[in-house]
């Protein structure tokens, strides 16, 4: 099966339209902002959302795992697996090399 073409670069580029409403302090402080880099305020909006999106990601992906360690943690704890025979070798070993 052939590949799909690649869109245009022309195609690729902003053909998606994000609208909001905000109060005239709100699009002062982002003008000011955007000014203050020497960006257009489109540039900073993106940008910005750009960052704040991927920090969402970020954060929750983080937290998903920790949830899911923290489930395997307690798990392990409340049911632990037996000693095998290498764990007991080690231990012995230990044992012997620390004098315990």
């Amino acid at each position: 099966m052939a590949e799909p073409a690649l869109p245009s670069a022309r195609a690729r580029i902003r053909r998606e339209r994000l609208e909001t409403r905000i109060t005239a302090d709100q699009k002062i402080l982002i003008e000011r902002a955007a000014a203050l880099q020497g960006r257009t305020v489109t540039d900073f909006v993106l940008t910005s959302v750009q960052e704040a999106a991927r920090r969402a990601i970020e954060e929750h992906q983080r937290l998903e795992l920790s949830l899911r360690d923290s489930q395997v943690f307690v798990d392990a704890l409340l049911g632990p697996k037996p000693a095998n025979e290498r764990l007991r070798d080690t231990v012995r070993r230990y044992r012997q090399a620390t004098g315990v």
